[in-house]
């Protein structure tokens, strides 16, 4: 496989911090950036689309889920590291499940619906936990 060279300036993406009765949605990611670490549904933005259309884009391609955006939660810088993981700026958005099971796409290998407080020692992303919270504050 021919990697594609990496981006010369910080990418913009979203994430969603998704909530069904009071519990948090969290994917597994399958493949770098994250390879192994759970953390919340979300992707790029392209290049003229809306925040909350990107979400709505992400959520449906990796879970398949219908969802209510809220409001904004937060936003978390990730720099580049030695292992080629690249500039991304992540807008957080606080967002209601209103409908679908999950159906994970090959960026994501497991899903779990956890209570904000029953995440634990699981292998997190950086900053999840502080988002989830201000998220569930929204919610």
């Amino acid at each position: 496989m021919v990697s594609s060279p990496q981006p010369t300036r910080p990418q913009l993406a979203v994430s969603g911090a998704i909530f069904r009765d009071g519990k948090v949605l969290l994917v597994r990611r399958s493949r770098s950036p994250g390879n192994g670490f759970y953390s919340l549904p979300g992707g790029r933005v392209e290049f003229g689309e809306s925040l909350h259309t990107a979400l709505h884009r992400e959520v449906d391609e990796e879970t398949g889920l219908r969802i209510e955006i809220l409001q904004l939660a937060g936003w978390r810088e990730v720099l580049p590291t030695a292992d080629g993981d690249g500039h991304y700026l992540i807008m957080s958005f606080a967002a209601r499940w209103i409908g679908r099971e999950p159906v994970l796409n090959d960026e994501h290998d497991d899903f779990k619906w956890l209570a904000p407080d029953a995440i634990g020692d699981l292998k997190v992303t950086g900053g999840l936990k502080e988002v989830i919270e201000a998220a569930r504050k929204l919610v």
